[in-house]
């Protein structure tokens, strides 16, 4: 068991936020516009059990890592929970120009001089504070303009919830992300990026959408809602086994997944303050797709960088790997059943082992393979009989399979009885050769012997 890391969260206050939320005219206008955002502010942040997840991340493979399984945050589930799609373009990167003026006014539904008027700059960034934000918000209620008050509440969420960075202050960050209608990728980005900085460091404050990471993992933990008697986060965790766990959601069931980007082996991410790749290849349970393998090749696409710090370009390569986007569909990635072969969930004990788990482990790991659960039923009869015709064209194709292999091991040991009855008649010519060489030996011996004799009898000086 390793020490454990002296994490905090950044919690934004969320009241005033509500308050807004509440004023909304129409939240299914809202809904249309902006997503999820108000169920995002809904959320209270349980910081423990935030703080306890945090302790199990894995910097080596960016996923979180238990005693036998992993979970891994993904584009598609934060992209459900947000209810905004993930679009086929280059994500916020930090190369764009700042928008314009008008550009900004046009969106929040305010007049272009007073944009100009309002921009500030606080920490070497620019933006809007929350104050003028929440005047404007104000106003618009007053005035029952529900498009304008709609997308000044938006903007707000955005710079305090989503994409927090400065206290009372949304930057221009914020604001090209809202206005990119894209944040998906960011947001993955900045909690993944934040929480591996914070792993490398051993402590500090971890900045990103923290009801978004809450949602996220709370989706994966048993129902009815997982509160054993008064646990703490760390025994509740460690008392679950990959059986406990809510692989699949059926409302979570996107038609592809992007499985990597350009060159990478895996999915590169530009947050608001670097970049960070992850592992979709970690992630097919939670899609309902079965883990076949040990994927030991990803530690060579492990990468992270500070934009500051971006000697090697990084961020550059990142963004061209974007304008390859690679997507799986069921046709690849087989069929439905999350199960996990015995070789990948033994790959993941002896990486927890060696990572070192934080917490003592409140059960036993019995067996390298935890409980299976079925195949996912069909949802159609139309899908049932499709898969028995497909279930019974495997077997056949088996069983000619077999029949093949069965044909070339009878081939083979045929092949190896001539093999071995050759050998043994070579081993017997060996033989026979060995003891002609020894009798011809034994009498150019005798031969030898005799004239040695002879010579002997001539060179004796009283032969006379």
């Amino acid at each position: 068991m390793r020490y454990l890391r002296q994490y905090s969260f950044r919690k934004p206050d969320l009241s005033s936020l509500r308050k807004l939320g509440r004023k909304v005219i129409c939240s299914d206008h809202f809904y249309k516009h902006h997503g999820n955002l108000l169920g995002v502010v809904r959320t209270d942040v349980d910081e423990g059990l935030l703080c306890t997840l945090a302790q199990f991340y894995d910097p080596i493979y960016h996923c979180f890592t238990f005693p036998d399984y992993q979970l891994v945050p993904t584009l598609e589930e934060y992209s459900h929970w947000i209810d905004l799609p993930v679009l086929n373009k280059v994500p916020f990167d930090g190369l764009e120009k700042n928008p314009k003026y008008s550009t900004i006014a046009a969106a929040l539904h305010l007049e272009t001089a007073e944009v100009q008027a309002n921009l500030t700059t606080k920490g070497k960034l620019l933006g809007l504070s929350t104050n003028f934000l929440y005047e404007k918000a104000a106003l618009f209620d007053e005035m029952r303009s529900a498009d304008a008050f709609d997308s000044i509440l938006a903007l707000l969420i955005y710079g305090l919830v989503l994409f927090p960075n400065l206290d009372n202050f949304v930057d221009i960050n914020a604001i090209h992300i809202f206005l990119s209608k894209n944040p998906v990728p960011t947001l993955l980005a900045d909690t993944y990026f934040s929480i591996h900085d914070r792993t490398d460091k051993g402590r500090g404050l971890i900045i990103c959408c923290t009801p978004l990471l809450q949602t996220w993992f709370t989706s994966h933990l048993p129902r009815p809602e997982f509160r054993p008697e008064k646990l703490s986060w760390s025994k509740r965790i460690m008392t679950l086994t990959p059986a406990n766990i809510v692989w699949f959601n059926p409302i979570i069931d996107p038609e592809v997944i992007i499985d990597r980007c350009g060159e990478f082996n895996n999915v590169p991410l530009l947050g608001t303050r670097g970049g960070i790749n992850y592992n979709p290849a970690l992630a097919r349970r939670q899609f309902g797709y079965p883990m076949k393998m040990s994927p030991l090749y990803l530690f060579l696409d492990s990468e992270f960088f500070f934009y500051r710090k971006d000697g090697a370009d990084k961020k550059a390569q990142f963004v061209k790997a974007w304008h390859s986007i690679i997507k799986m569909d069921q046709n690849q990635l087989g069929r439905k059943s999350n199960t996990a072969q015995e070789s990948y969930v033994q790959w993941v004990i002896n990486r927890a082992n060696k990572l070192q788990m934080p917490y003592p482990l409140q059960r036993s790991v019995t067996s390298t393979t935890p409980t299976i659960p079925s195949p996912l039923p069909p949802k159609t009869l139309e899908e049932s009989q499709e898969r028995e015709a497909t279930l019974i064209s495997e077997n056949a194709a088996w069983q000619g399979q077999y029949r093949e292999v069965v044909c070339e091991n009878d081939a083979l040991k045929g092949l190896l009885e001539q093999k071995a009855w050759e050998l043994r008649k070579k081993e017997q010519k060996i033989i026979e050769l060995v003891n002609v060489i020894r009798e011809k030996d034994a009498i150019l011996d005798q031969i030898l012997g005799g004239k040695k004799r002879r010579m002997d009898r001539f060179d004796d000086p009283h032969s006379d």
